[in-house]
């Protein structure tokens, strides 16, 4: 016999769980199913685990390469592969953990199993202990996606990897070649390579992070993946490999040249696509788009009103925190309130060393949309005093307004906790700030927020700690 339910939600990741967790705060009897791991990839086997690494080697890179200058004499560095992995999977344990201990506090029902749509309001779950079927008024799908493929490069998560596979790794790799640039490939390459592994990035196109990011802050990490010895292919394609005793030999085409690269191991990172081939869509009538998303209107609903999508298997931007504002709102949504989704920028992070954080619209993109006349200002972590203090002083901080109007429309970030910093950008943003509501605002002394405020005071003209040259009004008054 079938369980009722006002509300099930398919998928436990950033997404899922969150909307659970609300629409049960909300009164609504809710159920949550999740195949793999509480959490979802985010906290399993992508976010949090990866960030783990990063935080790891920044801190072997401090280790080797600062001390000395601070002083601070640390002799025979070694690092312990099995232990960093231990210690990787025990912060992605606490947090799936704490999810879980969420999930039961709020008194949602949890299924560990694989969900099945038998029609528009029942589907299945095959859990350890038989299938249990399930009825409700609304269901939340939030299945989210998996990394892409391409022919010749299959993984097997051993030699072939995706992020999956490289975060899982008990042993330091010699040799690496990276099929793309963006921000998954670069973020790998670069704990790896502070690791001691021989990084090689194969990238399709002219630049890495191409179109992700804005390009000044792109080049910016390039250099100091350059300098750090990563080799960074650009206008490059992989045409296949093949197994060379216990490594692999991969052809690569550059500018149309083939060579071969030597490795042991091959990360493949070319992106990810929304797992819309499972839960049997179908049975419920969803429309799925070309690219496998599945169609949602500005509340996030299907073209099944009682069916709402959200996170990864919904649309772009495949971001986490994208996902967990889909799933308060879709669960109010669900309650009886009045809402739709008209975030005005979600803000994006690449967390690579430096750091690149983003709010709203680059250059191009602005331009694009008919603006014209802008004004683009820099302000540089090297005249900050904390970023100076911390050696962490390359990057800066980087503004773009409506000229007519001063009204910000994008802060670009590229340097030491980018990733903290951008929030304020992202209120700003959000709020139309002009780029005076920035320049005077009382920032704390010395922080690398600070950084904000300068960058605002360089846009409009007048910076004081770096000299500028006059700002005329023009179609482009870069400062």
């Amino acid at each position: 016999m079938a369980q009722n339910f006002d509300v099930v939600v398919i998928g436990a990741g950033p997404g899922g769980y969150v909307a659970a967790i609300r629409s049960a705060q909300l009164g609504l009897k809710t159920a949550c199913i999740e195949r793999e791991f509480l959490g979802g990839v985010c906290l399993n086997v992508g976010c949090i685990p990866s960030k783990a690494m990063i935080s790891a080697t920044h801190f072997l890179h401090k280790a080797e390469h600062q001390a000395e200058e601070m002083g601070i004499h640390i002799k025979n560095i070694s690092v312990d592969m099995k232990q960093l992995k231990k210690w990787k999977e025990s912060v992605s344990g606490k947090m799936s953990g704490g999810v879980g201990q969420l999930l039961k506090g709020n008194g949602v029902t949890v299924f560990m199993g694989a969900a099945e749509f038998r029609s528009k309001t029942e589907l299945t779950v095959k859990t350890a202990n038989g299938t249990e079927s399930l009825t409700a008024k609304n269901f939340i799908v939030a299945t989210g996606s998996r990394p892409i493929e391409i022919p010749g490069f299959a993984f097997d998560e051993k030699g072939i990897m995706s992020s999956t596979g490289a975060l899982a790794l008990e042993e330091i790799p010699k040799n690496l070649v990276v099929i793309g640039g963006g921000y998954i490939g670069l973020e790998i390459s670069g704990y790896l390579s502070k690791l001691g592994t021989k990084v090689t990035v194969v990238e399709a196109s002219a630049a890495v992070l191409n179109g992700v990011v804005d390009p000044e802050c792109a080049q910016v990490v390039a250099r100091k993946l350059t300098k750090q010895g990563v080799t960074i292919l650009t206008n490059a394609k992989a045409k296949g490999h093949k197994k060379s005793g216990s490594g692999y030999e991969v052809t690569v085409e550059v500018g149309g040249k083939e060579q071969t690269l030597k490795c042991d191991k091959i990360l493949v990172t070319v992106g990810r696509k929304p797992n819309s081939d499972q839960s049997n869509l179908k049975a419920a009538g969803l429309a799925v788009d070309e690219k496998g998303f599945i169609k949602v209107d500005a509340q996030r609903r299907t073209n099944v009103p009682n069916i709402f999508a959200i996170g990864d298997i919904a649309c772009q931007p495949m971001l986490a925190h994208k996902a967990s504002h889909e799933g308060v709102m879709v669960a109010e949504i669900i309650s009886g309130k009045n809402r739709v989704y008209d975030a005005k920028t979600v803000p994006a992070v690449v967390f690579t060393d430096p750091e690149i954080a983003s709010a709203g619209m680059m250059e191009s993109e602005a331009r694009a949309k008919g603006y014209t006349d802008l004004k683009i200002g820099k302000f540089p972590f090297a005249a900050n005093g904390r970023a100076v203090s911390l050696m962490e002083t390359d990057g800066f901080v980087k503004m773009i307004a409506d000229a007519k109007t001063n009204i910000l429309l994008g802060i670009h970030i590229v340097g030491p906790e980018a990733s903290n910093l951008i929030s304020e950008a992202a209120l700003a943003i959000e709020m139309g700030a002009r780029i005076e509501d920035l320049a005077l605002t009382i920032h704390p002394h010395p922080t690398l927020g600070e950084t904000m405020m300068e960058a605002a005071e360089a846009t409009l003209g007048h910076a004081i700690h770096i000299i500028q040259k006059p700002l005329g009004r023009s179609k482009d008054a870069h400062a």
